[in-house]
């Protein structure tokens, strides 16, 4: 009898089981089904060595790309930037692979120097001769790894509060994120990992965009709502883990950074300490231009577009140099 009461409970217990991981299946697929509704594609997809990134391309003249920080996509940039530029520049931002509505090929890891390779395969496809490029975050991070093992491919480069160092004590702002099972990834990515994002999704904006406020249009216009995706939560987590497998040995090489280069940093960002991946890079790169911001957080395109666009002028000014006059001209005589 008391095993068949025991035997019974089991049974209750698994079906409990399998419907609770049901119900968070098509939880999860329902929220990302809204996402897509909610912010579907706006730009072009292009495909590179197996993944499909998609990009929008505005404007002519003087090529400057855009690369966004974890957890992102292009709205980043597309939203609180591209309108406000003035003529003679040919703005592309796009989602980095996985993130947004770029697809990251089978094997890909998510590492640096894949990352900045990419990039460069990208810039070769659309023919861009030499952008400036703009990194914010961990795209920053993307964007040194560019210059370093890349230079003769890109101009310049601007970074937005950019990751810049290893931290031993990093991977504990990012606890949940850091998942090195790639299947464990996965049943994550699948179960609990969406419903959780969405439950926690103001307070997490909040903190990011601390201690300015989190935009009121940020879930749409902003294209938060990817970001809850199974697929968007594979990709966040793998480039957490795989960070730290170069950017230790990347930053021993900023020295050899010759560009034209610059960083804007918020002097109360709570996401990445100025005092550790801005101040330190004075001394790193020759001729840096380094713009401390007074009070501004983690998003200064959001809270800032105005400056940050003087510093990315700035910045392309001086990767862009006006052509001189042609040594052989001779002014007509009358």
């Amino acid at each position: 009898m008391l095993i068949s009461i025991l035997s019974w409970l089991l049974a209750l217990f698994l079906l409990l089981a399998v419907l609770g991981i049901a119900c968070l299946v098509l939880a999860t697929l329902w929220i990302a089904a809204k996402a897509q509704r909610q912010v579907p594609p706006v730009g072009k997809f292009v495909e590179i060595d197996g993944n499909r990134i998609h990009y929008v391309d505005v404007g002519a003249g003087r090529p400057i790309v855009f690369l966004h920080g974890l957890g992102a996509q292009l709205h980043h940039f597309r939203h609180t930037l591209f309108g406000h530029f003035g003529p003679g520049y040919r703005l592309i931002a796009l989602d980095r692979p996985g993130s947004g509505y770029s697809t990251r090929a089978n094997g890909a890891t998510g590492r640096l120097p894949e990352q900045a390779a990419l990039v460069r395969r990208f810039i070769e496809k659309l023919e861009l001769e030499r952008p400036l490029v703009v990194g914010h975050s961990l795209g920053g991070a993307v964007t040194l790894t560019l210059a370093v093992e890349h230079p003769e491919a890109i101009s310049g480069i601007a970074l937005l509060a950019p990751l810049t160092h290893l931290e031993n004590r990093a991977r504990q702002r990012f606890d949940l994120l850091y998942i090195p099972s790639r299947l464990q990834r996965w049943i994550m990515a699948y179960t609990v990992a969406i419903p959780l994002s969405l439950r926690y999704a103001r307070p997490t904006m909040e903190f990011i965009f601390a201690p300015q406020a989190f935009p009121t249009d940020y879930m749409v216009e902003g294209g938060g709502w990817l970001g809850l995706r199974p697929a968007h939560f594979q990709a966040t987590s793998a480039d957490v883990v795989a960070v730290e497998q170069d950017l230790g040995r990347i930053e021993q090489r900023y020295g050899e950074i010759v560009m034209p280069a610059g960083i804007l940093f918020g002097t109360a960002d709570r996401v990445i300490d100025i005092r550790t991946h801005g101040e330190p890079m004075r001394g790193k790169i020759a001729g840096l231009d380094f713009e401390p911001v007074d009070g501004v957080g983690h998003m200064p395109q959001f809270v800032e577009p105005k400056r940050v666009i003087g510093f990315i002028e700035r910045i392309a000014a001086r990767a862009f140099p006006s052509p001189q006059p042609h040594d052989n001209f001779n002014e007509p005589t009358g």
